[in-house]
């Protein structure tokens, strides 16, 4: 039988960006919030979503976000009526508040929230999350952001190809392949993030690696999704951007451990001045010979 989990948002920053807190945070949309599924004033919202729902599969009814006329809505999916919660998986909708129409967004499982960003300056807030496309696999980490499409009066995700949004990173690369990875979404001096992906491939010694160094963000005119692979003087100074951390969003970033990186930024050892005597030097004020 279907059970709403019912819980409380207090907001959807999760306890990995309390560390965070010396950063200014993105107030969410005015218009947009977290229903709360013990408040009566949200019941008629929870039962529209729930009917509307009713013919797709799901155990739970997680999350139910509403902005204008539109609920993001997460519900979760568990295999067996005795499997442990950590084998649940998730499905994000678009549910309409006007029509009950439902559009599928994307499934996984280990579903991250993060604070609001603007992928553009001057645009729209959307959220961004972390997930992973399956469980005790080699499981493969995407990015993406939720946001409101205003000429479709529904939420939609950001970057989606083949039903899945930005690959991160990969647990198990292949063998034969010498593959590192680093991510991270920095801010930028306006006060918008962009995704950056550097990939590294190697085949030992036999040839030259090949670096693939990506920019995701938003067309600041059109606000449409924009991928943009960087080359030359651009490739390498993000490489060191996206290493060394400092304007990565707390929990959005991954590989600068990686030797790749620490070798990147770490700091050059400097030539120091010789001032050791000569070898000649053995105390004498003068040179051998010389008349007193």
């Amino acid at each position: 039988m279907r059970a709403f989990l019912a819980r409380r948002l207090p907001f959807l920053l999760p306890a990995v960006l309390a560390a965070a807190a010396q950063l200014p945070a993105q107030q969410q949309p005015d218009s947009f919030r977290w229903m709360d599924f013990h408040s009566t004033k949200d019941q008629s919202v929870v039962v529209w979503v729930t009917r509307s729902l009713q013919v797709e599969n799901w155990t739970a009814i997680r999350e139910i976000g509403v902005l204008y006329d539109a609920a993001l809505v997460v519900t979760t999916d568990r295999p067996m009526p005795d499997a442990l919660p950590g084998d649940d998986r998730f499905n994000a909708w678009s549910v309409s508040l006007t029509t009950h129409q439902v559009t599928p967004l994307l499934k996984g499982v280990n579903l991250r929230w993060f604070d609001w960003e603007r992928f553009a300056n001057g645009a729209p807030l959307e959220l961004p999350v972390l997930y992973e496309n399956c469980r005790d696999c080699a499981a493969s980490t995407y990015f993406t952001a939720f946001y409101y499409d205003v000429a479709h009066h529904a939420w939609n995700a950001r970057w989606m190809r083949g039903g899945e949004g930005i690959p991160v990173w990969n647990t198990k690369p292949p063998s034969s392949v010498e593959w590192t990875q680093v991510y991270a979404v920095l801010t930028e001096g306006d006060g918008h993030v962009e995704l950056v992906t550097w990939n590294r491939f190697g085949d030992g010694k036999k040839k030259p690696p090949e670096d693939l160094v990506n920019r995701y963000d938003l067309d600041s005119f059109s606000e449409l999704d924009r991928n943009t692979t960087l080359s030359g003087n651009d490739a390498k100074a993000m490489e060191v951007r996206v290493c060394s951390g400092q304007d990565a969003v707390p929990g959005l970033e991954r590989g600068q451990d990686t030797p790749l990186c620490e070798d990147l930024v770490k700091p050059q050892s400097v030539r120091q001045p010789v001032t050791t005597p000569p070898a000649n030097n053995r105390g004498r004020s003068v040179p051998p010979g010389a008349r007193h």
